[in-house]
């Protein structure tokens, strides 16, 4: 039994005995979540199978936070219960290949078939002094260093444990480790790895975590992370907010800078090696070897925001972060619908737009938009030769939503999402894709 299971174990233990303590049960929630998930994924160039990919399903995401025992200690626990059922989708469109653990949307069959239905349960027992809280078992962070996926039909889900405190005003601390990893298209716990590793075969169940958020002023936060893969990579991370009222509007200013680089195998051994810009190596990988800088600024007035961005990936490596190759996201500027943008020596800039429709009497309504160009990308072939210079590519975002506001169907929400990519580096297919999202939310406690 590993540590995190034991603990989780005397945990409840402990709960079974005091369930009846007032707050425990007093401060509970549960709600079941409903989302209804469509997506068609258009490979608009190449002659390679498949030309599209398109699943559809319903998923259910029923969730238990309670509230804490009382004494010095309080103790509680936390369950979340997933489901996800396939209404449409097959073999040969629902995105599997010979080393993906799943489909775009569900997990597969031998055969690469999605599966009628998968689903999960996660347990989290928790414990609080003060301000410092003790979280072991199933766990959703989103931080710089470790981002959890909820892009699909059910989200991404994590296994260790997380320590937090806010004993020191204005300053919230967090570390962790993290064993195991559940895919957005997964019932099963995966080990953890990164893009250009050796497939489902080179992992690792080690991931720990730290760093924390420090207000200067009430507009301006100071971030510092630390993150470290064991025998893949450490990552640091620095960050700084600033909202600034400018006028009418607010100014937000977000940079960020990561420092990544090899750990442990990945500096000696070419199964752990990263995707990156190595000429002369098969496949141009080799060892993490990354510096990340960027910057993006939004304005927002009256209902409208106006922004921009950049980014820099320098560096022989592309940007490292936990990847298993079944979907993931990063705390980066540019990390998109379909595409990252953080390619070695990539330069990528953006502007985006966003109008809230509340402002002219239409509340519920939103829509967006985001153009992203990056360039500067040089690639190497399976030979270890080069294979593009100073490539580019482009990605553009749009989005609407509408939510109710009230009736019956109150919070009953409607999205769509259309993104199209395209790109001139060699053998690389574009693509046009579109999500069609429908989620309703029902408080069970």
């Amino acid at each position: 039994m590993n540590k995190s299971t034991l603990a989780l174990a005397v945990a409840t233990g402990v709960l079974a005995q005091q369930a009846g303590a007032a707050g425990f049960i007093e401060d509970s929630k549960a709600t079941l979540g409903l989302r209804n998930f469509y997506i068609n994924t258009d490979n608009r160039s190449g002659a390679a199978d498949p030309s599209r990919n398109e699943e559809w399903g319903q998923g259910f995401d029923l969730r238990f936070i309670s509230g804490y025992t009382q004494g010095t200690v309080g103790f509680g626990i936390d369950a979340i219960g997933l489901l996800g059922v396939r209404l449409d989708s097959g073999g040969g469109t629902n995105g599997a290949t010979s080393t993906s653990y799943g489909g775009t949307v569900f997990p597969s069959k031998s055969n690469g078939e999605a599966v009628d239905d998968f689903s999960s349960l996660g347990l989290t027992a928790k414990a609080k002094i003060s301000q410092t809280e003790l979280k072991l078992g199933t766990l959703q962070p989103k931080l710089p260093v470790i981002v959890t996926n909820d892009g699909r039909l059910l989200p991404q889900t994590w296994e260790g444990g997380q320590l937090t405190s806010g004993e020191i005003k204005d300053l919230t601390l967090i570390g962790g480790q993290i064993e195991h990893v559940k895919g957005r298209n997964s019932s099963n716990n995966e080990q953890m790895s990164i893009n250009g590793a050796s497939p489902r075969t080179i992992n690792s169940n080690k991931f720990i975590y730290a760093g924390g958020d420090y207000k200067l002023t009430k507009d301006l936060t100071a971030q510092y992370y630390y993150g470290n893969l064991e025998d893949f990579y450490k990552q640091h991370f620095l960050g700084l907010v600033h909202n600034w009222a400018i006028g009418p509007g607010v100014l937000k200013s977000d940079l960020r800078y990561f420092n990544s680089s090899d750990d442990g195998a990945n500096g000696y051994n070419p199964d752990y090696y990263s995707t990156g810009n190595y000429s002369g190596v098969p496949n141009g990988k080799g060892k993490v070897d990354n510096n990340l800088y960027s910057g993006l600024f939004l304005y927002s007035v009256a209902g409208h925001t106006f922004g921009g961005g950049y980014q820099v990936s320098n560096g022989s490596s592309d940007f490292p972060w936990l990847n298993q190759g079944d979907g993931s996201s990063n705390y980066t500027i540019t990390d998109s619908q379909i595409q990252k943008f953080g390619r070695a020596g990539e330069r990528t800039w953006q502007a985006r737009y966003s109008y809230d429709f509340a402002k002219v009497g239409v509340p519920g309504l939103t829509a967006g938009m985001v153009y992203l160009h990056g360039d500067n990308i040089d690639t190497v072939n399976r030979a270890g030769a080069e294979a593009a210079s100073g490539a580019s590519e482009w990605e553009r975002d749009l989005s609407v939503a509408y939510v109710l506001q009230e009736g019956p169907l109150k919070n009953l929400g409607l999205t769509w999402k259309n993104a199209t990519w395209r790109t001139n580096i060699a053998g690389v297919r574009d693509q046009d894709e579109n999500r069609l999202i429908l989620s309703y939310s029902i408080p069970l406690l």
